[in-house]
């Protein structure tokens, strides 16, 4: 009976023998001898619906063959060199007429300083020639005979006298064709008496910027 007894406690303190329970943190094995059998649970995916977008449009090239990524950078290449090429011609169109001016404006400006020169070499020779300073024919009026006088001079008291360095060439033609004019001729005559130099001008009948020939400068 004792021994009936004693069997019973024994199963009575196997069955309220309370368990060890250990907490792990998830993802690591109890044991740690079977982590290399251990296996990670699987990652969950979450597949988010994105917005339908636009179909892309098909590009066809000449031949009917679909045109590539390369072709169509090239296709934009040629676009971009046609309009830079535009906007040089029309650069270019409104550039030429300014330079085409200025470059006639300075070409009038020459042509003022020389006649200015040529006219008040003349008028030099003319003063000096009332002045007595030299001798001069009686139908010369006092005027030069001709340009070459002004440039080779006259001896003024045995020392020679120049009233004009050279001839300069006429900006409108590029040659030494001026016109010259005498005492006895008609205004704006075109041609000359040959008995002085009383005046000169272009032989350019072109005309300038201020409406006006060159040939009545």
């Amino acid at each position: 009976m004792e021994l009936n007894m004693m069997a019973a406690n024994r199963g009575i303190q196997r069955e309220t023998r309370v368990p060890q329970v250990s907490i792990l943190r998830p993802g690591i094995p109890p044991n740690p001898a079977k982590r290399r059998r251990y296996h990670r649970p699987a990652a969950i995916h979450f597949s988010i619906p994105l917005k339908p977008t636009r179909s892309a449009t098909l590009r066809v090239g000449l031949n009917g063959a679909p045109v590539t990524a390369r072709q169509r950078e090239r296709g934009l290449t040629l676009v971009e060199l046609i309009v830079t090429v535009a906007i040089l011609g029309i650069l270019a169109s409104v550039a030429y007429p300014i330079a085409r001016f200025q470059i006639q404006r300075q070409k009038e400006q020459v042509l003022r300083d020389d006649l200015w020169t040529m006219r008040r070499a003349i008028d030099k020779y003319k003063d000096a020639a009332d002045r007595h300073a030299f001798q001069t024919s009686i139908d010369s009026n006092g005027y030069p005979p001709d340009m070459d006088t002004l440039v080779n001079g006259v001896d003024v008291q045995g020392k020679k006298v120049k009233f004009l360095r050279q001839i300069p060439v006429d900006p409108m033609t590029g040659k030494k064709d001026w016109v010259l004019r005498s005492k006895q001729d008609f205004p704006y005559s075109d041609s000359w008496g040959g008995q002085d130099v009383f005046d000169v001008h272009s032989s350019s009948d072109v005309t300038g910027l201020d409406g006006t020939k060159y040939n009545t400068w």
